[in-house]
Formats: structure tokens, sequence, C-alpha cells
């Protein structure tokens, strides 16, 4: 019950991950993007697995939701790299 502002937070950084994704994905563009914002994010979200790891949390749940969320950037940032190459191939 402790981390419930934690996982609140986690939720509402979460949800707008999957409209980002279906950006970079329907767009096939960069425009609007910020590869050294999605890879701030990745690091903070590994530090908040660290920490629950590094601090005996694991079975909190909480480190769950860092989980989703890094998968979720990662595949935004999987998804600038691969419209950034089919930028460069076109022009």
């Amino acid at each position: 019950m402790n981390q419930i502002f934690e996982v609140l937070m986690l939720l509402a950084f979460g949800a707008a991950w999957p409209f980002s994704i279906r950006k970079s994905w329907v767009s096939g563009s960069t425009a609007g993007k910020s590869i050294i914002f999605l890879w701030v994010v990745f690091f903070g979200y590994l530090c908040g697995i660290a920490n629950k790891i590094l601090n005996g949390q694991v079975g909190d749940g909480v480190i769950w939701f860092y989980t989703c969320n890094t998968l979720m950037v990662s595949l935004d940032t999987v998804l600038y790299y691969r419209n950034r190459r089919r930028e460069r191939m076109s022009a």
C-alpha cells in the first residue's frame, strides 16, 4: 500500500507510451521525437528497477510496472531508429 503513488505515477507515464509507439509506427517519421529523451527515460526506468532489486522490494509488484514501461520505451526507441534509417535511405 505504501507504493500506491509510485504505481499511479508509473501508470500515468505508462499510459502515454502506447500513443507514442503508435505514432512512431504509423507515421514512420522521427518528427517530434527526441532520442535523448527516450534514452533518459529508459535510464530512469532502469534505475527504478535497480532500486527495487537493491532494496529487496521485488515482491511488492511495482517492479512489473517499471518493466512494462521500460519495454514500451524500448519499443519506441527501436521504432525511432527504424524510422531514422528509412528517412536517411529515402533522402
